[in-house]
């Protein structure tokens, strides 16, 4: 834009700039969009790789309408070094900002946001908020300014820019001011799927999120520290900071349930990542159909660590000795290895304690060995092809097929949860006679295709198929709600980074499971992570000051040596708790819905799940329309009913909550029962009504 056209109003030049980068982010995905691959792909299968990386390029290149292509600015006192911005341009941003130079005398002034946008002579225009010049926005402060001298926040309707401040970082006996439109943006109104917080950042949270890809992390958030959001903006960091490396190796988010991976699912892509993989445990494990269900404590003794140890023994148990010699007859020659020499081999083999499956490939090289060796000493000069012929020799694989036999996973903890036997033969000063007794099955399937299995058994049967064959590693895993894992389960995450990283999101005080972790230092252990740095969160920004004081007085019952969460929210948040009479106990519900949804945002209904249904009937009955979880809210439909062992990990503006001690009731034991109260009741970011007819748990006073 010449100098004579740009406006004076400092609010009219920041818009300038925004439509500026809007029309150059239009041109990168004209650019993308025209490219001709006919002539440089020598096959089909690189047109089809080629093809699909321009898809997503194009895809990461949208201009999304109501979504700021810009949320912050910063104006340096020097200018950074090259190194630091996305193509060390720090003047060609000043330019484009102000119209004038200012680039590198002035110190260099970058527009930060979700993407990296240039000009067509290729200078930035907005710098990709993972790039190291970004890092100030989030960090630098009057007592730290990091070379900043000012810091600019932008304010959003929409898309459109309707307000800006400034933070003078300069001076350093000044006091920190609370930022406004920090706070506008923390508080606005959710309708839809989870949103980033890449504006709203926080310096604790940066530290996380910006933490070396070499280590594993483990955050112990309380609710509303943005735990979750600080583990996908991990992803979206390291995938910025180490692409190439995660591109070969991979990445994978870890949820609960499907319903929070669905609530979940757009924040990455918001960010111009396209190409994360998401899943559940269940789904991880998934060797086979899952029909069954076990009794709580069948359950645990399944998660317990120590099944690890049965699994080993029962899958080396039909590894034996030989009684014979293995006989090899090529053409006119007869060449034999002793049984003698064949036990060394197996028992080397035992001792090396490597997988199954590699060890069972290994024995008949090793005879096929043994055999080349004898052909040496008998004049010939075998070569490695003739090893492999040796090898792949009828008597030699009858041999190996006896004395090490394939392994089926699924049959082997079939049998091992069918014959007491058996299971009593490799369980032995491991479990009890009692506990062997409480995970075997009654009524034994009659194939591994037929049974009934289980979550629990699942998690066995990767064990198992781990113990046959190295599961293959990703290069960095986020596993989030993870203190409801069981020691089996977190081994079978584990085994998924074995040589790449994981960040591991959770809150103790949440842990809803019977086998609920107890520790992080435990279940990092589990993991295979037992040097894990662990991080708090305490600082709260969804729920509001009320909502956590009164959620918190359930911590010295579930979580006693946990801190409790301060929120930094400066409304206090609509609370109210209503009791009411048991005959007009679903017309409170309905009341307080109507009322909430009067208000902008969404709107939860959280109520134990035996009272989902007659809840449900109710609200027809009334003309209230609701979603269940998992169901994307919009303007038009913003009440959702959801049962409160689906809660975990969603988020509403609002939410209703009927009948807590029935909550408390709906689990195995009290604590358990509290905890999963604990998860209903922080679940609103506005506002929370209770509705209870019975009377409440005592520890809420």
């Amino acid at each position: 834009m010449p100098a004579q056209q740009v406006p004076n109003d400092p609010l009219a030049r920041e818009r300038a700039h925004l439509s500026s980068s809007r029309a150059a982010l239009r041109a990168m995905r004209a650019d993308v969009e025209a490219l001709d691959i006919k002539d440089v792909t020598a096959n089909w299968v690189n047109a089809a790789v080629l093809e699909r990386q321009i898809e997503d390029r194009i895809t990461a290149l949208a201009d999304l309408a109501h979504t700021p292509l810009f949320f912050g600015r910063l104006d340096y006192l020097h200018a950074p070094g090259a190194e630091q911005a996305e193509g060390g341009a720090s003047g060609g941003a000043a330019r484009s900002a102000s119209g004038r130079g200012g680039g590198r005398e002035t110190g260099g002034r970058f527009y930060i946001g979700r993407r990296h946008v240039h000009d067509a002579d290729g200078d930035p225009m907005v710098i990709d908020w993972r790039a190291p010049v970004s890092q100030p926005f989030y960090r630098a402060s009057k007592k730290e300014p990091m070379d900043v001298r000012t810091r600019r926040r932008f304010g959003y309707t929409g898309g459109e820019l309707t307000a800006y401040e400034d933070e003078d970082l300069t001076d350093a006996a000044g006091e920190e001011q609370a930022s406004r439109l920090l706070q506008t943006e923390i508080e606005r109104p959710r309708v839809g799927p989870m949103r980033d917080i890449v504006a709203t950042i926080q310096p604790e949270q940066d530290e996380i999120v910006r933490a070396g890809i070499g280590g594993t992390v483990c955050v112990q958030g309380a609710p509303g520290t943005g735990k979750t959001a600080v583990g996908l903006h991990r992803v979206a960091y390291l995938l910025y900071a180490h692409r190439e490396r995660l591109a070969r190796t991979g990445t994978l988010v870890i949820g609960p349930n499907r319903s929070f991976l669905h609530y979940i699912e757009q924040v990455l892509p918001a960010l111009g990542e396209l190409n994360v993989a998401q899943a559940t445990v269940d789904d991880l494990v998934a060797h086979v159909e899952v029909r069954g269900e076990d009794s709580p404590a069948a359950a645990r003794l399944k998660g317990d660590a120590r099944m690890a140890e049965v699994l080993r023994r029962a899958v080396r148990s039909g590894v034996t000795m030989p009684d014979e010699a293995v006989v090899v007859v090529r053409g006119s020659r007869r060449w034999r290895v002793p049984a003698c020499e064949i036990e060394e081999m197996v028992r080397e083999l035992l001792a090396r304690d490597i997988r199954y499956g590699a060890a069972r490939e290994a024995l008949p090289q090793r005879i096929a060995h043994a055999v080349l060796v004898r052909m040496e000493e008998a004049g010939e000069a075998p070569d490695d092809r003739v090893q492999d012929a040796v090898a792949r020799n009828a008597a030699v694989k009858a041999a190996v097929k006896t004395l090490w036999p394939a392994v089926d996973p699924a049959k082997l903890v079939l049998r091992l949860l069918s014959d007491a036997e058996f299971l009593a033969g490799h369980a032995e000063g491991v479990l009890t006679a009692g506990e062997q007794a409480e995970i075997l099955w009654a009524k034994p399937a009659r194939s591994a295709r037929s049974a009934k299995w289980s979550a629990a058994d699942a998690v066995l049967i990767d064990e198992a198929a781990d113990l046959v064959a190295r599961t293959p590693s990703l290069g960095h895993v986020v596993l989030d709600e993870a203190q409801d894992l069981s020691p089996m389960q977190y081994r079978a995450v584990g085994r998924r980074c074995t040589t790449g990283s994981a960040t591991i999101l959770g809150d103790l005080a949440q842990g809803t499971t019977p086998w609920a972790t107890p520790t992080w230092a435990e279940a990092l252990t589990h993991l295979g992570k037992p040097d894990a740095a662990v991080e708090e969160l305490t600082q709260g920004f969804r729920v509001p000051r009320e909502v956590i004081a009164y959620a918190s007085r359930l911590l010295p019952a579930i979580a006693p040596g946990l801190a409790e969460a301060t929120s930094v929210r400066e409304t206090a948040g609509d609370f109210s708790v209503r009791e009411v009479a048991p005959e007009a106990r679903d017309e409170a519900v309905v009341t307080a819905c109507r009322e909430a949804l009067e208000r902008e945002g969404s709107i939860g209904l959280i109520a134990a799940d035996a009272r989902v249904a007659p809840l449900a009937e109710t609200l027809r009955t009334a003309g209230l329309p609701f979603l269940a979880p998992g169901e994307e809210t919009s303007a038009d439909s913003r009440l959702t009913l959801v049962p409160a062992t689906l809660a975990k990990g969603l988020e509403y503006d609002y939410v209703v909550l009927d009948e807590p001690s029935q909550v408390v009731a709906g689990e195995p034991d009290e604590r358990t029962g509290l905890r999963r109260l604990y998860v209903a009741l922080t679940r609103a970011v506005s506002g929370l009504t209770v509705v209870h007819a019975e009377g409440l748990p005592g520890q809420l006073g």
